[in-house]
């Protein structure tokens, strides 16, 4: 009873719904259109503004599962909301549509909308199997129908099935046909006779297409198989058979394949062959001619020929036979040269037959072929015997059959030296050491030059090429076996003479003409410590005594003198020391070890004796060492009376004191005339560059500056570091002895000299300067006139202190000493005068 009132309910429900919907809209769409897609306005179509379908809440009301639209309330429009396919919809029922409604509330409204779905050609037709077959025997009549499958397409009207189309054929045609209900189908009429053998199988398509645009279409493969009956005779294929077999072929051995097709099928198709006249017999040793038939089981039969040709088997090698061969061969020879003649031959015939010849080898040879199976064996290119001195050529000959067969023939060729190659030193320059003081006839070393060449042509000869050396004969130095090349020193070097040797060896080969080469042999000689070393400073005379002057106020460290000494040795063995081996004080003075500077190492007192003697030993570094010893005296004092009064008087004789005027007349001259050479040629210099300065001062011309070198004051040995000036002075006592006051940087020199009389002079030296640029040569030039006129200035300063105790000068007499000291003076002066000249 609750359910009869329920459902009575729901229909009052719904008939008010009904009477309640105000308007009726509808709308047609193509079917697959994408979501979203705009179905209508449907504001605009119900007369609906927008606040509206807001206000009312406006919603679609559909009683299905899939709402296929969606409301868009802002907008007032209609859109796709899932995919619509309509054969899915409504199958093949058209029209296809679907209804809904749209509420709105307060107050409430119904609206329907009806959507109508249009097909589109989204299906091609299919059919229900992918292929069909037939079985028709090639006896079939024509116009016999054989029907073919439907295809289904599920798009309607134009979009659904429109025809069918049979791939073109020569056999069946096709006709179609509609059932009661409207579709169609197609037959397959045969319209000629079919032919197994022409054609066995039969593949055709069967295509269905609709009526869309663009069109579609589906298809079917028609398999038809023709069944065969026995209408066809055996045919071989060749009216002619051809074979070949070799002739030394086994019995059974594989010939040759005949073949008779028959084009039936089944039993109908098999062959049986046999002979069909064995009396065809040989023509000769090498060709065989044969009849063969065959036969189907129904009788029916075909013949042909067969020819079978016996061909050649390679089997014999070539054989290779010398004509002639030369041996040994010059290496000289020019390519072509000829060398050997062989012969080939090949007892087979044909390909079989024909031989080829090479050298197996990569050898300077080839082989040439001037008559039929002769070959010339020749040389390619210019031999080198110091590279291959024999070789085995190995001539190959191949035939050319299948597998090929081939012969070797080794053939020991010897090459011929000729004189090509001149002697070589593995080494441009052949360095070697020899200690001086060398016993003569040492071995130096040995020079070995090589000769790729054999027996004379490879005898080698050393012999020692002339030239001089410090103007004497290099063999006056060494000597050279000629055989083994052994240097030999010819007598003792020294190395102070000379320092290397340099000389070129020849080397010759016994060859006609003979070839030679040089090398450059350099033996340069050891230094060996056989000099001691000789003392330059303070010099030791044997008749004066030179004396260094120290104050009684000279501080710790004081410089009194250096000793300056040389060693003509070189190297380490040149390498000096200074030690202090005597001395009177050996708590007043020290020398250094290195420079040989003699210092004091204490405060000088008034104890201090005035006459110091100190011993000092110059040894050098050599093994063993050598040494020299010199004695310098050194006066304490500060005035010169206090020194002259410790010293005592000295003899000499008079034969010493007439060779000593001698020579120091004949050295004035000689420093003299130089003095003035050099005098003039600077003289000159400066006054051509004063006329030089002058031409381009007036010229306008751009002046470039030049800066003089920087002079040093170090020695060529390095053993003296400064340069000392010394003044020289000349003192008179009763004892009538003279000295020689001289200046060592700061420090005083006093030299005593017992022979000379006089009154005592002080001369003063002073430096000069380098001003200007120099050319090398005048620098030189200025060098040396600065050594001639200190050594002019000192003879004749010596000069005049000897003759003027000769002259028996009066030391009392006042006027005397006046002039004796007016003219030092003037000598010392004229001397400064020319050192500062010098350096203008």
């Amino acid at each position: 009873m609750i359910e009869i009132l329920v459902n009575w309910h729901l229909l009052l429900v719904l008939f008010y719904l009904i009477c309640m919907v105000n308007g009726h809209i509808r709308y047609s769409i193509p079917e697959e259109m994408k979501k979203g897609s705009l179905v209508g306005n449907v504001a605009q179509d119900l007369g609906l503004d927008l606040k509206r379908l807001r206000s009312g809440r406006a919603r679609i009301v559909t009683g299905e599962s899939i709402q296929y639209t969606e409301l868009k309330t802002d907008k007032g429009i209609l859109v796709v909301n899932d995919r619509i396919d309509r054969e899915q919809l409504c199958g093949d029922v058209t029209p296809c549509s679907f209804s809904f409604e749209v509420i709105l509330e307060n107050p409430m409204e119904l609206y329907q909308i009806t959507v109508e779905i249009t097909d589109i050609n989204d299906h091609s037709p299919t059919f229900k199997r992918n292929s069909i077959h037939f079985e028709i025997s090639e006896s079939a009549n024509t116009g016999s129908r054989f029907p073919l499958t439907s295809a289904e397409d599920p798009d309607v009207g134009v979009n659904g099935l429109r025809e069918y189309f049979l791939t073109e054929n020569d056999n069946f045609v096709l006709k179609q046909n509609s059932n009661a209900d409207g579709k169609k189908y197609a037959e397959m009429v045969l319209q000629k006779p079919l032919d197994r053998e022409t054609n066995p199988h039969l593949s055709l398509k069967l295509i269905a297409v609709d009526g869309g645009s663009p069109q579609r279409s589906g298809t079917v493969n028609i398999d038809v198989t023709v069944l065969d009956i026995n209408d066809n005779a055996p045919v071989f294929n060749q009216s002619v058979y051809k074979a070949t077999v070799m002739e030394n072929s086994p019995r059974d051995t594989y010939v040759t394949t005949v073949n008779a097709s028959d084009a039936d099928i089944g039993s109908n198709s098999i062959v049986t062959y046999y002979f069909s006249d064995l009396n065809s017999g040989l023509s000769d040793l090498q060709k065989y001619e044969l009849r063969i038939e065959g036969k189907d089981q129904g009788g029916l039969t075909d013949s042909s020929k067969v020819i079978i040709e016996v061909t050649d088997v390679n089997d014999n090698a070539p054989t290779i036979s010398v004509m002639s061969f030369t041996s040994p061969v010059s290496e000289d020879s020019p390519p072509g040269t000829t060398i050997g003649i062989i012969n080939v031959k090949d007892l087979d015939s044909s390909d079989n037959g024909q031989v080829n010849c090479r050298i197996e080898q990569n050898a300077p040879f080839k082989i040439k072929s001037n008559l039929r199976n002769y070959y010339t064996l020749v040389t390619d290119i210019v031999l080198d015997r110091e590279s291959v001195s024999d070789y085995n050529i190995t001539v190959v000959a191949t035939d050319a059959g299948m597998p090929p067969l081939s012969t070797k023939r080794t053939f020991h060729l010897k090459v011929s030296d000729v004189n090509d190659n001149a002697p070589v030193f593995p080494r441009g320059v052949y360095s070697a050491f020899i200690p001086e003081n060398n016993s003569p006839g040492v071995s130096v070393l040995t020079v070995r030059a090589k000769d790729p060449d054999e027996n004379q042509n490879a005898r080698i000869s050393y012999i020692l090429e002339d030239t001089n050396t410090g103007g004497s004969p290099v063999s006056e130095y060494v000597s050279i076996n000629a055989e083994s090349g052994v240097i030999h020193a010819v007598r003792s070097f020294d190395y102070e003479q000379i320092k290397q040797l340099v000389f070129i060896v020849k080397a010759q080969d016994g060859g006609s003409p003979p070839l030679s080469s040089n090398v450059t042999v350099k033996i340069l000689i050891h230094d060996q410590n056989d000099n001691p070393p000789q003392v330059l400073y303070p010099v030791q005379t044997g008749g004066s005594l030179v004396a260094e002057i120290v104050p009684r106020s000279a501080d710790v460290g004081y410089l009194v003198t250096k000793v300056v000494a040389v060693d003509v040795d070189s190297g380490q063995n040149a390498w000096l020391s200074y030690k202090l081996q005597k001395a009177t004080d050996r708590a007043l003075f020290e020398v250094g070890l290195q420079n040989g500077e003699i210092r004091t190492i204490r405060q000088v007192t008034d104890k201090d004796a005035v006459k110091q003697r100190l011993t000092v030993i110059v040894e050098d570094n050599g093994q063993p060492s050598r040494s020299a010893t010199v004695i310098v005296n050194v006066a304490v004092a500060d005035s010169f009376p206090e020194v002259l009064s410790e010293f005592t008087d000295f003899t000499q004789d008079k034969e010493y004191n007439d060779n000593l005027t001698f020579y120091l007349v004949l050295a004035l001259a000689v420093v003299s005339f130089l003095f003035i050479t050099c005098l003039v040629f600077i003289i000159s210099v400066k006054i051509y560059r004063w006329r030089q300065s002058r031409i381009l001062y007036h010229s306008n011309l751009p002046v470039i500056p030049y800066y003089p070198p920087r002079y040093s004051d170090t020695l060529g040995t390095g053993t003296l570091q400064h340069v000392y000036n010394y003044e020289v002075c000349r003192t008179t006592d009763s004892r009538k002895s003279d000295c020689k006051f001289g200046r060592a940087g700061s420090q005083n020199v006093l030299i005593m000299d017992p022979s000379s009389t006089g009154t005592m002079q002080r001369l003063q030296n002073e430096k000069s300067i380098l001003d200007e640029p120099d050319s090398p040569l005048e620098v030189r030039c200025k060098t040396q006139l600065v050594y001639f006129w200190n050594l002019f200035f000192k003879f004749t300063l010596y000069y005049l202190l000897y003759n003027s105790n000769n002259n028996n000068y009066h030391y009392n007499n006042n006027k005397t000493n006046f002039h004796y000291y007016q003219n030092m003076y003037l000598l010392a002066r004229l001397s400064k005068f020319a050192y500062v000249f010098l350096f203008i």
